[in-house]
């Protein structure tokens, strides 16, 4: 009875993924099995649309509906929340070639990169109290912003749209965070800031000077004199993005 049960649910929850290739389970009407094909298809891609509007707005309908039909088929989901779908959809696009990706190189940088504009919206992160301007910028030391994160792509990704859509790469630097009024919002970087934000990041223990003696060896210093330098932290420290350790 169990294993009849079990071999019934399997093949319903099967067809729910593949309803155009597999047979209708058991003795379900089709009009019946097709408000849960609907149902749960309409649910997913709701979802979807919602995490990726830019995405969405760039693909075509009748291949968008493929890319999400072919989610729904051959992945396997990691969590049963709503809510992570957008994650278990980047996982996808990252484990799969699927055959969009010819057509548009950039997809799977755009994905990411909406998905972390939804990751920092819903995150339950806060920021900490702000700091005062050190007298000694380089002496500081300096912690970014829990609520950003440093994101380094191959292609354009925050001016891509349906009219926006580059066949050559143009390496981009960001920076994306969640400021005081819980908005997502965007920075530019060069491959300089980023990498300088990066050790900050990684390393708040030593001083920013130590820092720009790192960015020396790696040979990005170039474009950092001490006017931008200060004017770049400024910046940052104006919005919250970096905090000043004086002790």
């Amino acid at each position: 009875m169990i294993k009849s049960f079990q071999k019934t649910q399997f093949e319903f929850t099967q067809y729910l993924r593949d309803p155009e290739s597999l047979g209708l389970p058991g003795n379900i009407q089709p009009e019946r099995m097709q408000v849960y094909v609907e149902l749960i298809y309409n649910n997913i891609e709701g979802f979807i649309s919602g995490a990726f509007p830019v995405l969405r707005s760039i693909i075509p309908d009748e291949s968008w509906h493929g890319l999400v039909r072919d989610f729904i088929k051959t992945h396997e989901s990691q969590t049963p929340y709503f809510l992570q779908i957008s994650q278990e959809f980047l996982t996808f696009l990252l484990q799969h070639s699927h055959p969009l990706v010819k057509d548009y190189p950039f997809m799977i940088a755009l994905a990411h990169y909406e998905w972390v504009e939804l990751a920092l919206d819903v995150s339950e992160g806060e920021l900490p109290a702000s700091t005062p301007w050190p007298e000694a910028l380089l002496n500081s030391r300096v912690s970014v912003s829990p609520l950003s994160i440093i994101l380094s792509y191959p292609w354009p990704v925050h001016h891509l749209s349906p009219r926006v859509t580059p066949n050559t790469e143009i390496e981009t630097h960001l920076l994306v965070y969640r400021n005081r009024q819980d908005q997502v919002q965007f920075m530019e970087l060069n491959a300089t800031s980023s990498r300088l934000l990066q050790l900050c990041r990684d390393n708040a223990s030593v001083s920013l000077d130590q820092h720009l003696n790192q960015l020396h060896q790696e040979g990005l210093e170039e474009t950092l004199d001490n006017a931008s330098l200060e004017r770049f932290f400024r910046g940052l420290h104006l919005s919250d993005l970096v905090f000043f350790d004086l002790s």
